[in-house]
């Protein structure tokens, strides 16, 4: 196994989990109805090597919520298994983003049955609850807000034009089957309803907690550390100014941030190229079958 395919390997089974290999058959391999085609927005920004500093943005930016990150801490916690808990995450993305309507709609359910259990009380005794329709929102639009802000700076066929408010519309789909109630549909509504959730924002202690674990402990090999910290390093520099204060992250020097999101990303999409080819030969496979 070359240097490239050792790479590819070991990310994809930190992202992906130890059924990856399994859910890449069932997302690309199965005949069936699909939300979006292959060449959408929606795909394009979820199928690029820019989520990798997106989805770090994203874990961060949900975090400034006081009720979201209770939830986290009370009854997962990163430092549990958290590649366990984005391995959940990417495939349920995978999913709804390239996989048929039917598997969609079985892994959002999944999801609200989980969701069921997470309830519990704030420090102050404010109930919450991850179904929640008010928070699952502010999960939702900090991360579409993530992943454009990634795809922006580093992704391989940035968004332009109509195409921008069309990604924003085709991530509602999953959202609101989801739970989410109203949806951004367009970029500007995006912004609006990010700068709504503002008043409720702050670093807690549980989200300072959880960010030094996710910087310093990632549960890495050595040797992949750099490459991590490189990509996690780039997220912070696309957070706003005043979500790095809330969180007590440095600021990050524009020409660093953007030297390392970019070693990290073009690595990524260099490694994981074989990847990429085989969803794309089993999309094909599955259209020839249809």
């Amino acid at each position: 196994m070359n240097l490239r395919e050792r790479i590819d390997t070991e990310l994809f089974r930190k992202v992906a989990g130890p059924n990856g290999d399994q859910a890449r058959e069932r997302v690309h391999g199965t005949v069936g109805p699909r939300w979006f085609a292959p060449d959408s927005p929606i795909a394009r920004v979820h199928g690029d090597a820019s989520m990798f500093v997106g989805g770090i943005r994203a874990i961060m930016l949900q975090s400034l919520h006081p009720a979201a990150m209770q939830g986290v801490a009370d009854h997962s916690g990163y430092q549990g298994d958290m590649w366990g808990r984005l391995a959940q995450v990417s495939t349920y993305l995978a999913m709804t983003t390239f996989g048929t309507e039917r598997d969609a709609l079985q892994i959002i359910r999944a999801v609200q049955r989980a969701h069921e259990s997470v309830v519990g009380t704030m420090p102050d005794g404010t109930p919450y609850a991850a179904s929640d329709p008010h928070l699952l929102g502010w999960v939702h639009v900090a991360e579409i807000d993530s992943f454009l802000a990634a795809h922006d700076r580093y992704g391989q066929r940035r968004l332009v034009g109509p195409e921008r408010d069309e990604y924003v519309a085709q991530t509602g789909v999953a959202a609101a089957h989801l739970g989410v109630i109203d949806p951004p549909q367009t970029e500007e509504e995006l912004r609006r309803m990010l700068a709504a959730y503002g008043p409720e924002l702050r670093g807690t202690p549980a989200a300072h907690d959880a960010i030094r674990f996710l910087l310093l402990h990632p549960d890495l090999p050595l040797a992949a550390r750099p490459g991590y910290l490189s990509l996690a390093t780039a997220a912070i520099g696309l957070l706003p100014p005043d979500a790095r204060r809330e969180l007590r992250l440095p600021r990050v020097p524009p020409v660093t941030n953007r030297v390392l999101g970019q070693l990290g990303t073009r690595t990524i999409r260099w490694a994981m190229s074989s990847g990429h080819q085989q969803a794309a030969a089993l999309q094909r496979e599955t259209a020839a079958r249809a």
